[in-house]
């Protein structure tokens, strides 16, 4: 199995959008492709057809590769939730939560077992593996129990690209400094350079990249020019970038930016959609009155209520619903909708119970068994016996309070013809449900937006309409096409 990785100077140089492309752009050429980050550190996740979990970002990069999303692509995936913690998954299952000590006291010697092991398995049915580093490779503090980069590219002898953000400035140190700080064996796999994120002239760049290639006798293989992308990014910080540019939107949706926000994935097709603004709110923010309030995924659901309490949102949420707001919780938010919140194994490390906003007569226990799992299932609602598929990713266990749904003598429906996967008060327009990747379903997504707009006397749009899969495979080609063209791959397979 030929080998290609990508390490980069910096964290978001652009090497997980880069990757994705060399996947389609390779598959384009004829090889059987698989991705590859033996470690990744991410709250976006995606569960594969066997129920275990990887970053998002492989499972994105697999479609592009047009192969199947599976654990060994992505064999350890850490999950930050809170204090200084994060929950360690291997080859898709939970094995234990530590500290970054602890870590790599005791999963080091397993994590790369589970790295080594995965790349065997994959080499048996791929031609080529395009593998993606994590940060920087040159960490000296950290270089000695690095899983990701270059003891990947060494085990593999992969030839090595060095991705470059130019947009932060420095970039020709910042590529001198990598490169200096790698051990020769090391160095020697690095085949080309790729400046990413170029604006402007560039006749202007090309002085200096010519006096690149003659002091690190490195080709640069391609300047990627900026581009706003629509591919979704691997923590919240590419939230902060993501700009609201639509001046002919119809309808606003905000959504709530948790401190631990997961999964925002599920709102790629929302993003998508011509007529809508998406905004993320912080939880100190004015939350206001759009067409709709959607409370998403965390991986500290009780932590993070408590931060909608403390700062004021969780009065500024029951405002809005008392006011005639539409409200979604997917997931942790769909916990938060409910009654109350019992951890009786204190997993988040808080008291036992919380209450919660108390808008769905239901609640949640949280306990150590992890539910991951694909799914296909038919609405109830908004429009009948209409054909869903999604996928979970929760410890709580949720369950309806018959009582309490009587005592408010309000009619809820079951979203789902699976009674524990959703909950809908008809009544004041609240949702909630487990079901991610809810909205790439096309036609459920237009029946729930129809169901704003007929509130805003609006049109409704068609539902007959292919699902978001079909817009995200536009997207990879788009992103390939660009940089194929600005991309010269011949000193990396020719090597």
């Amino acid at each position: 199995m030929k080998a290609i990785m990508v390490v980069g100077t910096t964290s978001h140089a652009g090497k997980s959008s880069l990757v994705t492309a060399l996947c389609r752009l390779l598959w384009r050429k004829g090889w059987l492709v698989t991705p590859f980050k033996g470690q990744n550190m991410a709250l976006n996740a995606y569960v594969t057809a066997t129920g275990g979990e990887i970053g998002y970002a492989q499972a994105l990069q697999a479609w592009g590769a047009k192969t199947i999303p599976r654990v060994e692509m992505n064999p350890i995936l850490l999950k930050p939730q809170g204090n200084m913690t994060s929950q360690v998954i291997m080859k898709g299952d939970v094995v234990g939560v530590t500290n970054a000590k602890q870590y790599y006291e005791n999963y080091f010697d397993k994590g790369w077992e589970a790295i080594t092991e995965s790349l065997d398995i994959l080499a048996q049915e791929f031609d080529l593996v395009v593998c993606e580093g994590a940060g920087s490779p040159a960490e000296i503090n950290l270089k000695h129990r690095d899983l990701t980069n270059m003891r990947v590219a060494k085990h593999l002898n992969a030839s090595t690209i060095l991705i470059a953000d130019i947009e932060r400035g420095g970039v020709f140190a910042h590529i001198v400094g990598t490169l200096a700080l790698l051990d020769p064996q090391e160095r020697s796999l690095i085949k080309g350079i790729v400046i990413n994120k170029f604006r402007g002239d560039q006749t202007i760049l090309d002085p200096g990249i010519k006096w690149l290639e003659d002091y690190t006798k490195i080709p640069v293989l391609g300047v990627i020019p900026w581009f706003e992308s629509a591919l979704p990014s691997e923590d919240s910080l590419g939230l902060l970038k993501r700009s609201n540019k639509k001046k002919n939107y119809e309808l606003k949706i905000n959504i709530i930016k948790l401190p631990h926000i997961s999964n925002f994935t599920d709102f790629d097709p929302l993003e998508a959609e011509e007529s809508i603004l998406i905004e993320y709110i912080e939880p100190n923010q004015t939350l206001g009155y759009p067409d709709a309030v959607i409370i998403p995924g965390t991986k500290t659901t009780i932590t993070d209520l408590k931060m909608l309490e403390k700062t004021g949102m969780m009065s500024q949420i029951k405002d809005y619903v008392e006011s005639g707001g539409t409200i979604l919780g997917i997931c942790g938010g769909f916990q938060m909708l409910g009654h109350q919140i019992l951890d009786p194994e204190n997993l988040e490390g808080l008291e036992a119970d919380c209450q919660g906003l108390d808008l769905l007569p239901i609640k949640t226990t949280l306990k150590p068994e992890k539910i991951t799992r694909q799914r296909e299932v038919a609405a109830n609602y908004p429009q009948k016996d209409l054909p869903v598929d999604g996928y979970e990713i929760h410890q709580g266990y949720t369950e309806l309070i018959p009582s309490l749904s009587k005592l408010r003598k309000i009619r809820y429906f079951s979203l789902f013809n699976d009674d524990s996967l959703g909950l809908v008060n008809e009544t004041q327009s609240i949702w909630g449900c487990y079901l991610h990747g809810i909205f790439d379903n096309g036609a459920w997504r237009r029946a729930w937006l129809n169901n704003l707009r007929k509130k805003r006397g609006l049109p409704s749009l068609p539902t007959g309409i292919s699902n978001y899969r079909q817009q995200r495979e536009e997207l990879l080609d788009s992103l390939t096409d660009l940089i194929e063209k600005h991309l010269n791959l011949d000193p990396i397979l020719n090597d």
